[in-house]
């Protein structure tokens, strides 16, 4: 009987912000507009790092890789959430959220994992200056970038395939704003405990292990700053490292809450603004606080002028 009840179900329907119906127009500006800086900035990032020749390096591979994530992810729930909020119907077909759900999962994890690469490639360059160019050369930090774009796969495949086994029996009301693990597992009819023991296990891997490593990266990133003797070269030291890390405390705190902890002290209201927090607002936040204080993107964006104006002057 349950298998013809999951055979039969055709779509859900996301609830989402559909309490705040007076709202909704208001928030779906306030979206369109984040996503909009979002695109931008990102883009922003990923062109200027590419156009100037001083910029390829380590530091912003990784950086154009979380620009690229910040875009796609952001993309896999944003635009559909922006439609729900000025539509009647707010569905997803079964198909569309599977999708959904993958491609979430699968950038989600990548920037988990990319984050602890970066962290690495800062320990690298501060700790060990002398021995940078050696230990991070081309070979390894792209065969990091590469292991965790295929981690992040194969994070997405286990829990997608995991979550969609089950039984859902006739409600196919989701009460978030996208197809994610946490509502699903809820709206489940059928056994999770295998779910949820895979989501925390896998958690620790992707969450937890990630983490740790960064923020002991940083207490010797720290330690080897306040050792440095100059004001001016501590102050640059540090900046080069301040930004990735506010980002990590951002995303994995509310990552990290978002998944990593047992289905049944979930409140799917309350958790929706720790959601947006993550899968919405940090994507806008990662090229402003990568770019604000950031000599070398505005050297390259001076760089980037010049050429633009050589280029109008010459056909001109």
């Amino acid at each position: 009987m349950e298998r013809e009840n999951q055979t039969a179900l055709l779509e859900f329907i996301v609830l989402g912000f559909s309490n705040l119906k007076d709202l909704q127009f208001l928030l779906f500006c306030v979206f369109l507009m984040i996503y909009l800086c979002t695109l931008g900035g990102n883009i922003f990032i990923i062109l200027v790092t590419l156009a100037d020749p001083r910029l390829h390096i380590p530091m912003y591979f990784f950086l154009r890789n979380l620009a690229c994530l910040d875009i796609c992810y952001t993309t896999t729930n944003v635009p559909q959430m922006m439609v729900h909020l000025l539509s009647e119907k707010k569905s997803i077909s079964y198909g569309g959220c599977v999708t959904q759900l993958f491609a979430f999962l699968f950038f989600v994890g990548v920037e988990c994992l990319l984050l602890a690469a970066m962290a690495y490639d800062r320990y690298t360059a501060i700790c060990k200056p002398l021995r940078y160019s050696v230990i991070m050369n081309k070979a390894l930090y792209s065969q990091l970038a590469a292991s965790c774009w295929v981690s992040g796969l194969l994070n997405s495949v286990v829990h997608t395939v995991l979550t969609f086994r089950l039984p859902f029996c006739g409600n196919n009301q989701i009460n978030y704003f996208f197809c994610d693990i946490p509502p699903l597992l809820i709206l489940s009819c059928g056994d999770t405990s295998v779910n949820e023991f895979v989501l925390l296990f896998i958690g620790v891997f992707i969450g937890w292990a990630p983490f740790l490593g960064i923020i002991l990266s940083y207490i010797y990133i720290i330690s080897t700053i306040l050792s440095i003797r100059s004001s001016e070269g501590r102050h640059k030291a540090f900046s080069t490292c301040a930004s990735h890390l506010v980002i990590v405390l951002l995303y994995y705190g509310s990552s990290i809450f978002t998944y990593v902890r047992p289905i049944s002290s979930y409140s799917l209201s309350k958790d929706r603004l720790i959601s947006v927090l993550y899968s919405v607002v940090t994507p806008m936040l990662n090229p402003i606080i990568y770019t604000l204080r950031n000599n070398d993107i505005r050297n390259a964006l001076k760089t980037v002028r010049v050429r633009v104006a050589a280029f109008k002057f010459h056909f001109s």
